[in-house]
């Protein structure tokens, strides 16, 4: 089932029950998205307020997890390493196109470039709608209409047939349509993580706010593991949920303070 998250209803808060605390001793894994988790959105991707210490936190958690955390986002690896730091956290980006384990600076490609044509034609249709941002990225692109939401439909309905003609797939999130390639997928991203040593055997979780992290949400599954839905309560496969990013924030501090 397709789930667009412009027209989720929103559904009692008490729906999914809070996460257990993370703990170092018993084989969890940890998988983060970025926007929307670890900090709010903003109206545009270049101004989200990252809370200072938030690299150094996610640093030492993961050292505290042996290794066993991962970012998993939208946002290429490049724009996480200079909202970041250099950090020793292993990522995926461009929603699991670019994948990179902990510690290391090279960069494996999950996916082919996004072909320049797409990029073009998202770009004429910005254009024709006004003026939207477009976010290019090496495995994806996406047009943002925060700005202006009555253009909705118009930039769905050509982003459809853009990803149609180019065998693309169309994730739909907040305010937000983007054309990914094949292969550039937040499950996959996961799936090639659980296969690396430090994470194989252990019962993953995934924290996410948006749709585009319903396929993380169920990749985790087969592994015993489940999806952490931040965020208004909405049609998820996800089994937990925290209330917004400070709520994360804590949940992962809690696990820095556990006592070995």
């Amino acid at each position: 089932m397709t789930i667009d998250s412009d027209d989720c209803e929103t559904l009692a808060p008490h729906l999914l029950p809070d996460p257990a605390p993370i703990a170092s001793r018993d084989g969890t894994s940890l998988f983060l998205d970025f926007d929307g988790t670890l900090v709010e959105i903003a109206d545009h991707p270049d101004r989200i307020a990252v809370a200072p210490g938030l690299g150094a936190m996610l640093e030492a958690l993961s050292e505290k997890l042996a290794g066993r955390l991962a970012i998993v986002s939208g946002r290429a690896l490049a724009d996480l390493d200079r909202h970041l730091g250099p950090i020793a956290v292993a990522m995926a980006g461009s929603h699991g196109g670019e994948f990179r384990e902990a510690g290391s600076s090279v960069v494996s490609a999950l996916a082919e470039p996004l072909p320049e044509r797409v990029l073009a034609d998202l770009r004429a249709l910005a254009e024709a709608q006004g003026g939207l941002l477009v976010e290019a990225k090496p495995f994806s692109a996406a047009i943002h209409y925060r700005s202006d939401i009555s253009v909705r439909d118009a930039v769905l309905d050509t982003a459809e047939r853009i990803a149609r003609t180019e065998g693309l797939g169309l994730k739909h999130g907040k305010m937000v349509v983007e054309l990914v390639m094949p292969g550039s997928d937040k499950g996959a991203a996961v799936e090639r993580f659980m296969t690396l040593a430090e994470f194989a055997g252990t019962r993953p979780i995934f924290a996410g706010d948006d749709v585009t992290d319903e396929d993380a949400f169920r990749a985790v599954m087969p592994f015993g593991g489940g999806g952490v839905l931040v965020g208004p309560m909405r049609e998820t496969t996800a089994v937990w949920r925290l209330a917004d990013v400070a709520a994360v924030h804590r949940w992962l501090n809690a696990a820095l303070e556990e006592t070995p």
